[in-house]
């Protein structure tokens, strides 16, 4: 019988693991199907307090958690395939193994969200990815024109990045400004091999009979004009979709999927938190996540401590 039960490891995950493993709740932690979450996946984090020169994304989730490690925190790699939140104990499937705890603190975090194209599908590793960091130093990127689509923050970040190995990156966006922080906008449209195209749209990642990325179709969503951008590689920068189908039906969620807490971090179920992206549509940082992860730490601790009294 396990006290808590953390779903997820990312920097909500990790830090609610730290902060129960403090108060000697031996928490576990598992880690779902992206250990260390989506931060893993960046490779300079400049805006984690702490650290002024930045720091490598995977190598700060690796940190958080040797750190939740020190002080008692269990680590299980593998996903939740099933849970039963209808009576006390919880239950979870483990891949396949159940585990019951007291309470649950889900920190499921968030997935990237993709174009909806079928032939982004078919040349999805073939051309078309969700990570420059993860893929774009690939031989089949370098010297190439490239395409980011999206507009925020992870798109600027991509298009940056991806400037070290593409011959030019064309950014694509729906609109005629980027939603991305002014810091990080200026930064992206000052770069001589970042070219931006606004107001459009994908419509085709090309060529699936070639079965790899020869370059996009595009339409104008002011003109209706189409044009082809000629590239070897598309990387997908839109947003995010939370990890909450496990959760559905019986989780309070909007319309979108997202979490929504009761009071603080705790759910509609009594001895189930929620910390970090699959909660939070509006900041979406690492340094909040972390925040919240710490508040579901201490509610659950508040939780145990009211049952046992």
């Amino acid at each position: 019988m396990e006290k808590v039960v953390i779903i997820g490891s990312g920097c909500a995950g990790l830090t609610a693991a730290l902060y129960a493993a403090r108060a000697n709740l031996r928490p576990l932690v598992i880690t779902g199907r992206q250990p260390g979450g989506l931060l893993t996946t960046t490779t300079v984090v400049e805006n984690y307090p702490g650290f002024p020169e930045g720091i490598d994304g995977h190598e700060l989730m690796t940190r958080m958690q040797k750190q939740a490690e020190r002080f008692g925190a269990r680590i299980r790699s593998g996903s939740v395939e099933a849970v039963d939140l209808s009576s006390q104990p919880f239950g979870l499937t483990v891949e396949g193994e159940e585990v019951r705890s007291e309470t649950i603190i889900i920190a499921t975090g968030a997935s990237h969200r993709h174009l909806g194209l079928k032939s982004e599908h078919l040349l999805e590793n073939k051309g078309v990815t969700y990570c420059a960091t993860c893929d774009g130093a690939l031989p089949l990127f370098r010297n190439q024109p490239l395409v980011v689509v999206g507009g925020g923050d992870s798109a600027c970040e991509e298009a940056m990045y991806l400037t070290r190995f593409g011959s030019v990156v064309h950014l694509v966006h729906r609109r005629d400004s980027l939603r991305a922080s002014r810091i990080m906008s200026d930064r992206t449209l000052a770069h001589p091999k970042i070219k931006p195209i606004w107001d459009s749209e994908v419509t085709e990642v090309l060529d699936v009979k070639k079965d790899a990325v020869t370059g996009v179709r595009l339409k104008n969503v002011k003109t209706h004009a189409k044009s082809l951008v000629d590239c070897a590689g598309v990387f997908v920068a839109i947003g995010h979709l939370p990890n909450t189908q496990l959760f559905k039906g019986v989780i309070d969620m909007d319309e979108s999927g997202y979490i929504i807490p009761k009071r603080g971090t705790a759910t509609n179920v009594d001895g189930v938190f929620v910390a970090g992206d699959c909660a939070d549509r509006v900041y979406r940082q690492a340094v909040t996540a972390a925040g919240q992860g710490c508040a579901a730490a201490i509610e659950s601790e508040h939780y145990l401590a009211a049952r046992n009294e």
